[in-house]
């Protein structure tokens, strides 16, 4: 993963995703098997997928709930507040 992530503001989910992949990266370079080696390094792949999914998933519901505050600021058409009544 070459060096130290910071991981200061991130979830605990994408956190841990990123020192388990941290890890295999890490059992990947010690192996002098190809295979296991290779097995390592399909893991820290597959963690990093994780952690992506994650921040993604993280994003999208940010970018929601910043939207549904702005509707929720927008003025209401007069026709609304009638029919409310």
């Amino acid at each position: 993963m070459g060096g130290r992530v910071v991981l200061k503001n991130l979830s605990v989910e994408i956190r841990e995703c990123l020192q388990h992949a941290e890890n295999c990266a890490r059992q990947a370079a010690a192996q002098a098997d190809p295979k296991l080696k290779e097995d390592f390094s399909e893991m820290e792949r597959r963690w990093l997928f994780l952690a992506r999914s994650y921040e993604f998933t993280e994003r999208l519901g940010d970018f929601s709930d910043d939207t549904k505050r702005q509707v929720d600021n927008l003025p209401k058409p007069s026709h609304w507040q009638k029919a409310r009544r």
